[in-house]
């Protein structure tokens, strides 16, 4: 009976693609105060994420959304989780991180939903990539 509230869906910006060739100097990851993150994304695990990345394109292609969209989409559609906190540096962000759940997007975003669109057959062949299916651990007792 206890949910998550997930935060940083996006992983501080790693699974929106910018990362995909480096560090761009005008990223958070470039900035001091993030050096641990600049860090991560250029360690060897980070490379693998940006492997994974790669490899979920095709679903969010599929689905007719961005990889942010799905990641949001992913965090929601998990039985666990109650809330999912969403952090952008322009409206824009905001807006195309929306269309994970609502009808339209705007700007260029997806025309619908992405939440709906995650069946079991999608969840699972993203978990398949992922390598981190969430666990869960229901009671019945009660």
């Amino acid at each position: 009976g206890v949910g998550a509230m997930t935060w940083s869906p996006l992983a501080c910006g790693i699974i929106s693609g910018k990362y995909g060739n480096g560090v761009p100097e005008s990223s958070r990851a470039a900035l001091k105060c993030y050096q641990w993150l600049k860090e991560k994304i250029i360690s060897e695990e980070g490379r693998k994420q940006q492997v994974k990345l790669k490899d979920l394109s095709p679903i969010a292609e599929r689905l007719g959304c961005t990889l942010p969209q799905l990641a949001v989409a992913w965090c929601l559609r998990n039985e666990g989780v109650s809330s999912v906190l969403l952090g952008s540096s322009n409206p824009e962000q905001l807006i195309e991180n929306l269309g994970a759940i609502q009808a339209s997007a705007g700007g260029g975003g997806t025309s619908t939903e992405v939440l709906p669109k995650m069946t079991s057959h999608i969840v699972n062949e993203i978990d398949n990539i992922l390598g981190n299916k969430p666990y869960s651990k229901k009671d019945y007792r009660s």
